[in-house]
């Protein structure tokens, strides 16, 4: 008896471009340092989301000024506008009515300032609880950001609990040229940097720090540069990728392309296109 053995295709997911690796940066509160901090971004090239409360849009809230709501949509043009609660409480400590509040009243404040819908977010002091995570999807919440460093460039397991790869003063150079140096691309990586731009505050040697990270990772052809909703939409759009039984075929549902790297070479599957790999 004669057995016919299968040719088969390795396929991996890509990032936009045929891209393994992705960069994402993440800051909190919206004060009037992310001025400058989005003009630097800006400048080399990188993309990152702004976690922002509802309530610093009206008014300057505290010791320092925050963004007023009428620069938030031309200043954050390019990036993403997200949650951070309406006034901040540390809201594992909070009624969940509240919470709901929170998040709630934020993301109309949010989406009447930039003009679209908000849909992440980054818990206020850290603070975050079992009972949170599984009610902000009724919110219409996708991700959100924890606190701490994983020095690593892996995905979460639970975007509801997102962790970075670190915070701008822990060891980013150190992590940034380890993600540069990563070449093997059966594998995607995530580099994700968070912190608040107050801290750099009138430093200039903390700015120049930061602008010498901008210039060193930024304009890489490998790397994608993305916004934290962008990365979450987009992983789930490759998710929803059909394959045929025989491995020849893929299908995409969703309203953006996809990539895909078939035995080495990357092809963008366009918005509803079935395509034959082995054409391909």
């Amino acid at each position: 008896m004669k057995i016919t053995r299968q040719n088969f295709s390795t396929i991996y997911t890509c990032f936009p471009g045929g891209k393994h690796k992705v960069l994402t940066m993440s800051y909190d509160d919206g004060k009037i340092y992310d001025r400058r901090l989005v003009a630097l971004f800006n400048k080399y090239g990188i993309r990152g989301t702004f976690h922002i409360n509802g309530n610093g849009l009206f008014g300057d809230m505290g010791p320092l000024p925050r963004i007023p709501f009428d620069e938030i949509k031309e200043l954050y043009q390019g990036h993403e506008v997200s949650c951070h609660t309406y006034t901040h409480p540390t809201i594992a400590r909070c009624p969940l009515s509240q919470v709901v509040q929170q998040v709630i009243e934020d993301r109309k404040a949010l989406e009447a300032a930039c003009g679209y819908p908000v849909r992440g977010m980054s818990y206020p002091n850290g603070s975050y609880s079992k009972e949170i995570m599984q009610m902000l999807p009724a919110c219409g919440i996708e991700y959100s950001r924890i606190v701490g460093d994983t020095d690593d460039f892996a995905f979460p397991e639970n975007y509801l609990a997102w962790k970075a790869t670190c915070h701008h003063s822990h060891n980013l150079m150190e992590n940034a040229e380890r993600f540069a140096g990563l070449h093997k691309t059966q594998y995607l990586y995530m580099m994700y940097v968070w912190g608040h731009s107050y801290e750099f505050g009138e430093d200039e040697g903390e700015w120049e720090k930061m602008e010498k990270f901008c210039e060193y990772i930024g304009g890489r052809e490998d790397i994608w540069y993305a916004t934290n909703i962008e990365i979450v939409d987009y992983m789930h759009a490759s998710e929803n990728l059909k394959f045929s039984a025989a491995g020849d075929m893929a299908y995409n549902p969703n309203a953006i392309p996809v990539w895909i790297s078939v035995d080495g070479a990357a092809h963008a599957i366009a918005p509803g296109e079935t395509l034959r790999l082995k054409e391909a």
